[in-house]
């Protein structure tokens, strides 16, 4: 089995302001397919809102994404089926009750599509998971292997699109950089990806032309001082943005394009 083809993302001027004030303003770069960009801050400094935006998890509150070419939020629901994310905290933790192999049979559960067989041997192949034991209990997983092991399960999605946040958390030196190379070789396979992560020294063992950033996430005054009496493109709660209300709001549009497509 192969990646599928990386996608490529393209966002212009895009922030996230709520009401608490700006989660991320003025992020503006391009990611070529089968590349590695990634965005560096601390936590708490929005790294998590913008894989969720660049995904079609989360809408934004100003700018555009194109991800191959769809534009978001309005087809969010296209992204969303081309992308996936590594582990996040609070949005997809792993069960420590559950075995490696049980996660597994419920990521390809999950798929839009039937999974093809040897997949999730694939996928933990190319997690560098190939000598785990499925029959392992993921409280018994060191912090590299759960990180890995994130990474496979969003693999099993066959996305061409995998967002990695906080890559260095948790993790010693060494194991930073063996996580970089996990990924920098889905990246040389054509995967296109998108990491988050606080401390990017070991980037610098992995990183070549096609590696973009670490690129700082800017918390800075949202784009448009009046944005709060600015209706659709204004201030909300951050509850308010996650993608799944937009679609429902203008799921008329997206279907009808979805329909002039098939």
């Amino acid at each position: 089995m192969r990646l599928a083809t990386g996608a490529r993302v393209v966002a212009e001027d895009v922030a996230l302001v709520t009401r608490e004030g700006p989660v991320y303003t003025g992020v503006d770069f391009t990611a070529r397919p089968g590349t590695l960009t990634v965005f560096q801050a601390d936590s708490g400094g929005g790294r998590s809102a913008l894989l969720l935006t660049l995904t079609g998890r989360m809408r934004p509150t100003s700018g555009t994404v194109y991800v191959d070419g769809h534009e978001l939020p309005r087809r969010a629901r296209r992204v969303r089926r081309i992308s996936a994310l590594g582990l996040m905290t609070e949005v997809n933790s792993l069960d420590e009750r559950l075995r490696v192999g049980e996660h597994l049979s419920e990521a390809a559960l999950l798929r839009f599509r039937p999974a093809a067989r040897g997949l999730a041997d694939f996928a933990l192949e190319a997690a560098d998971l190939e000598d785990l034991d499925r029959r392992t209990l993921v409280k018994e997983l060191d912090a590299l292997q759960r990180r890995r092991l994130g990474v496979a399960l969003a693999l099993m999605a066959e996305p061409r699109l995998l967002a990695v946040d906080d890559v260095d958390g948790g993790l010693s030196d060494e194991h930073q950089a063996l996580m970089w190379r996990s990924l920098k070789r889905l990246t040389d396979a054509g995967l296109t990806v998108i990491a988050t992560c606080a401390d990017a020294d070991a980037l610098a063992e992995v990183a070549d032309t096609d590696t973009q950033g670490p690129l700082p996430i800017d918390q800075g005054d949202p784009p448009d001082g009046d944005s709060a009496d600015s209706g659709e493109g204004g201030e909300m709660r951050l509850s308010e943005l996650f993608a799944d209300r937009g679609a429902a709001a203008g799921a008329e549009g997206e279907d009808g394009d979805d329909r002039r497509d098939r």
